[in-house]
């Protein structure tokens, strides 16, 4: 996900780290079981290619006929054996062609790198004209918490920043929706950043039995709405983009 110089090679060492171990003992969850089921029916084509980059074993495009990218090898070995078209390799050097994809997919994964124009870059060269983008990001640096540093974050996004950074790689937001899955609870994310690094085996099995199954089952309905969503009390946001123009790419 990362540049190949020191910093970059560096970042990526943290986040192999934590997600290899974290993808080996969790289990895949189903894209139907998201919210963003219905949104991305919506969106699925049996005619235009689509890709995912980065899902971990938290894929929302469909298992079959969705090109997946991760650089986790555990992750890719459990969605191939679902039998998900899955390579390893990293978002920074996507080993596809210029305007492949009609619907690429990018959930939780440029707020974890460090240069982020070097991974929208990628994301845009891959995107056909006219190709739906859709990203999640956290939002609000003075929102910044112990968790963000305990999965890897490198940034939080103002919201108009992360407008202006869209349009820089040819993206417009046409709708917007909150977002995220964390507990609101600070302390309870305390724990569970305690337990993962402290009881692991005993964290992933109530991650896996009981605190997933039940953040899937309370997950609220997705609300989507045109243009970027208030953004005043949102800690994370869904995009639904849209490529448009044409971009040089270096």
């Amino acid at each position: 996900m990362q540049s190949h110089d020191h910093g970059g090679s560096a970042l990526l060492e943290v986040n192999r780290r934590f997600y290899d171990p974290l993808w080996t003992s969790a289990r895949l969850v189903e894209p139907q079981r998201f919210n963003t089921w219905p949104l991305v029916c919506s969106l699925v084509s049996r005619s235009q290619p689509r890709l995912e980059v980065a899902p971990g074993l938290r894929p929302r495009l469909p298992l079959d006929g969705t090109h997946f990218v991760d650089f986790s090898l555990p992750a890719v070995t459990k969605l191939r054996a679902r039998g998900a078209n899955a390579v390893a390799a990293l978002v920074s050097a996507l080993p596809f062609p210029d305007r492949a994809f009609g619907l690429v997919c990018a959930f939780d994964i440029v707020e974890h790198v460090d240069d982020e124009d070097e991974i929208l870059s990628e994301l845009s060269r891959v995107a056909a004209p006219h190709a739906s983008l859709l990203l999640s990001v956290p939002l609000h640096p003075g929102h910044w918490t112990t968790f963000d540093d305990f999965v890897g974050h490198r940034r939080r996004y103002e919201p108009q920043r992360l407008l202006a950074k869209l349009a820089e790689h040819g993206f417009s937001v046409e709708q917007s929706a909150v977002f995220g899955m964390q507990p609101k609870s600070s302390w309870l994310v305390d724990i569970g950043m305690w337990f993962l690094a402290h009881h692991r085996e005993q964290a992933m099995w109530w991650y896996n039995r009981v605190f997933m199954p039940l953040g899937v089952r309370i997950q609220k309905k997705l609300v989507l709405v045109p243009g970027l969503i208030d953004t005043e009390h949102v800690d994370e946001v869904l995009l639904v983009c849209r490529k448009h123009g044409v971009v040089k790419f270096s």
